[in-house]
């Protein structure tokens, strides 16, 4: 049997497919590229925003007609919140959907999947991409009103420091970057007696050879443990942040339900991380337009990004999700007004990397490469404080690691080793 696989979202899906992935090869089928080719097409989907699942329709529906014997199933978050609609369901009806499969459920999609079995959990050792994924935990306890995953993952649920580990060690041997990754990683632990800060600190004692990296964590979620690590050992787990900040106003992030957090902790948890950083990426997510926003709140947002040392940002319009409490909430804005606020935070955020990245060139840099260029005998590659980068270096391949020195050329960022950095750039 051959089976496509197409990941719509985030990382936590993305170690999902990694894991059908795995459990498709044990089973002696075989993962192709492309829909054209496959028997079975497994679509693992998202439902963060309305263009998500909007997209994933799409894509059901040009694979049909690609293929139109193909037999298809769908998982994922999307699928999650599809199933709690009841009669309303929409991804059952369109054409060669043959299951739809609540989240990540392995043995339901081994099951549709007719792997003979195949229905135990599985592990990833070797992924894909040449940065691995490891999920911690699953779902969240906190009820943001805008967000529907909430509803689609459950509520938190931590895996044992054991089988965190025991995967780390295996990923270690073919990836040099693990990227720690869950639906609401700060939280990990809470069910079991333990913290992320714990479980990074076993991580990094137990597996020497690679570097870790943390994905989306709130900054009031630093702990003092993860503090040191990511002040004190840059080498070991990655001098960078994902600290959703979501608005600039209080009074908006009352109105999301984020409770935990005014926008002057954030500020003092991120400039307290950074000011004791060397080099220090630092990003966020950031919501246009959510419901009752005014243009002062909008205004505060933009104060707020233009004071913090934020080297990138996600922009998000704000998106209506069925079944959240933010469908409850009145003084809706305008879509001309949500699209130019977002445009006004996504230019704020390319003139602050950009400075960014002109105050690094020249600098050293911890550079993992991961993939060929499309130039000859270049490679791409991320510094540890997450800048994507040129490798100079003919002879860097895929999944090195190596110290090097940064420099701009044609506006571009690159990356070679000290020896070489001067004897690539004369050659341009």
């Amino acid at each position: 049997m051959k089976v496509y696989l197409r990941t719509f979202g985030c990382r936590a899906n993305h170690y999902d497919s990694e894991a059908v992935r795995a459990m498709i090869l044990a089973s002696g089928h075989e993962v192709v590229s492309s829909a054209a080719d496959a028997d079975v097409a497994v679509f693992n989907s998202c439902a963060v925003t309305h263009e998500a699942e909007v997209e994933l329709r799409k894509t059901i529906r040009r694979t049909a007609r690609q293929r139109p014997h193909v037999r298809s199933v769908v998982m994922g978050c999307a699928a999650a919140l599809d199933e709690r609609r009841g009669a309303d369901a929409l991804l059952r009806t369109l054409p060669t959907v043959e299951h739809v499969v609540a989240g990540a459920d392995l043995p339901a999609i081994a099951a549709a999947l007719e792997l003979d079995g195949s229905a135990r959990a599985f592990t990833t050792a070797h992924q894909t991409a040449t940065r691995a994924l490891l999920r911690i935990q699953d779902g969240c306890d906190e009820h943001c009103t805008f967000c529907a995953t909430t509803l689609a993952r459950g509520a938190n649920r931590s895996r044992p420091v054991a089988d965190v580990v025991r995967e780390a060690h295996a990923l270690a041997d073919h990836h040099p970057e693990i990227v720690i990754t869950g639906i609401h990683i700060g939280s990990y632990g809470a069910d079991a007696d333990t913290s992320l800060g714990e479980l990074v600190e076993r991580l990094v004692t137990d597996i020497p050879r690679v570097r870790f990296r943390l994905s989306s964590l709130e900054a009031t979620e630093v702990d003092e443990r993860l503090f040191a690590l990511l002040t004190e050992a840059p080498s070991r787990v990655a001098p960078h942040l994902h600290a959703p900040l979501q608005s600039g106003s209080d009074r908006v992030l009352r109105r999301m339900g984020r409770h935990w957090y005014t926008v002057e902790r954030y500020a003092a948890a991120v400039e307290r991380v950074v000011a004791a950083s060397g080099p220090f990426g630092l990003g966020a997510d950031v919501i246009a337009g959510f419901p009752g926003e005014t243009e002062r709140d909008h205004e505060a947002t933009l104060a707020v990004i233009e004071r913090l040392p934020f080297t990138y940002l996600h922009v998000f319009p704000f998106s209506w999700r069925p079944g959240t409490a933010a469908e409850r909430l009145s003084e809706p804005v305008p879509d001309a007004i949500v699209r130019r606020r977002a445009s006004e935070l996504r230019e704020l955020a390319a003139r602050k990397s950009a400075a960014y990245v002109t105050s690094r060139s020249g600098g050293p840099a911890d550079v993992v490469v991961i993939g060929r260029a499309d130039t000859a005998n270049e490679c791409d590659g991320v510094t540890g404080d997450y800048l994507d980068v040129r490798v100079l270096d003919s002879s860097a391949g895929r999944g090195g690691r190596f110290i090097g020195q940064l420099g701009l050329l044609d506006g571009r960022l690159v990356a070679a080793t000290p020896a070489r950095f001067a004897g690539a750039l004369g050659t341009r």
